[in-house]
């Protein structure tokens, strides 16, 4: 049994993995948050001003895997910062919503105007900005290093905190229950 299944039949067995399959297998589009998601939530300030966001290629990987077995990305933050429109870029994320204060307005705004269902999409976050979202989609996800009112609406939290591989962690989740091969 390799690495990513094992750790995925430990995660499914440590949680209720019945109610937990369902709602996973009903995605059709993952968001994830930004800061403290997909990097650990720090910032390095330049001599100059220039700030700095550090990403995780596990993460990446995880993404791009989503990507190719048929759950679309995309991001949903409270801040607006051109590395992470890079790295969205990077990785082919096109639905890109940032500096979005108010994340429960912006999704059900993009609901909308798609005409995709809520409970058909998933959400990884990590503080207050991410709860009232976490009320309306289908799927949620956070890290260890989440406040604590997040972590207890969470569906799932991760083993792995956040920019360290915590999105590679829940992409392989859903990719494993969807019966995706590792490649």
């Amino acid at each position: 049994m390799t690495y990513w299944k094992q750790k995925f039949y430990s995660i499914m067995t440590a949680q209720n993995s019945d109610i937990l399959k369902e709602k996973i297998l009903q995605i059709q589009w993952m968001f994830f948050d930004v800061d403290g998601i997909l990097t650990d939530g720090s910032l390095f300030y330049g001599v100059d001003g220039e700030v700095l966001k550090k990403f995780n290629v596990l993460d990446g990987y995880g993404i791009k895997r989503l990507n190719c077995n048929g759950v679309s990305v995309g991001l949903l933050s409270s801040r607006d910062h051109p590395s992470t429109r890079i790295r969205a870029a990077e990785l082919g994320i096109t639905n890109v919503m940032l500096g979005k204060e108010n994340k429960l307005e912006a999704f059900t705004a993009w609901s909308k105007t798609t005409g995709i269902n809520p409970k058909y999409c998933g959400h990884m976050g990590d503080d207050f900005p991410d709860l009232d979202l976490f009320d309306v989609v289908g799927f949620t996800a956070s890290v260890p290093n989440a406040i604590e009112k997040v972590k207890k609406k969470a569906d799932y939290v991760s083993k792995t905190t956040g920019g360290k591989g915590a999105v590679r962690e829940v992409a392989d989740l859903i990719l494993n229950l969807r019966g995706a091969c590792e490649s």
